[in-house]
């Protein structure tokens, strides 16, 4: 069973080249991704698509909702680089840190297009 499944935007470059870089780190198949575009988003009726397509979601092994960094972190913890991202948690760091994450939702397809000279996936390739 997953310990982690998160709800991620598969048209975003940067979004899907970190769930591919979380996937090839889960040796222990820890982690569940789901593309908030594909057939199996339908499953989790319990995740808002627009909310989802904004912030980060996930649930974890109880069911509870993790948004955002949180999820970041928690996902790199399960696969043993939560120490990376730890600093992201830590009190006077959080409050910024989630202020420059959502900063950088709102606009993750120029960030994408600043970074990678992609600024969206449709499928297995990317447009620029």
């Amino acid at each position: 069973m997953h310990q982690l499944t998160i709800f991620y935007d598969g048209t975003c470059p940067l979004c899907a080249r970190e769930m591919g870089a979380l996937t090839k780190e889960d040796k222990e198949n820890k982690i569940k991704t789901i593309d908030i575009h594909s057939e199996d988003f339908s499953e989790y009726p319990q995740i808002d698509a627009t909310a989802a397509n904004t912030v980060l979601h996930a649930l974890n092994a109880k069911g509870e909702l993790l948004l955002g960094l949180d999820v970041t972190y928690e996902a790199w913890r399960l696969v043993g680089k939560g120490w990376l991202y730890a600093p992201l948690r830590w009190p006077g760091i959080k409050t910024f840190a989630d202020w420059c994450y959502l900063r950088f939702a709102r606009n993750r397809y120029r960030v994408s297009y600043w970074l990678t000279g992609t600024s969206r996936c449709n499928g297995n390739s990317c447009l620029k």
